[in-house]
């Protein structure tokens, strides 16, 4: 009974904040959407599910939109721009 009363819960939630239990790789990860519809304006906003990382080994990760917000916020935090105003991360 329980397990149905989870499934229920996870229904009730935007389908891209549920974390798959399935293995996926960094690059089927980063081809997930958390929103993919129009706003109230009438534009269309498409949010990802996973944003992919560079860590300083050179390695990617995809962190999870809502699981790893702060370390998200993190990342974004650390971009810096160079002399010719290119974001560099």
């Amino acid at each position: 009974m329980e397990d149905n009363k989870e499934k229920e819960i996870h229904r009730a939630v935007n389908p891209g904040d549920v974390i798959s239990e399935e293995p996926q790789t960094v690059e089927e990860k980063a081809q997930q959407l958390a929103v993919d519809s129009p706003d109230i304006t009438g534009d269309h906003i498409q949010v990802p599910t996973y944003f992919v990382v560079k860590e300083p080994n050179g390695e990617e990760k995809a962190l999870h939109h809502v699981k790893d917000a702060e370390e998200i916020s993190d990342v974004i935090r650390q971009a810096r721009v160079d002399e010719e105003g290119n974001r560099v991360w």
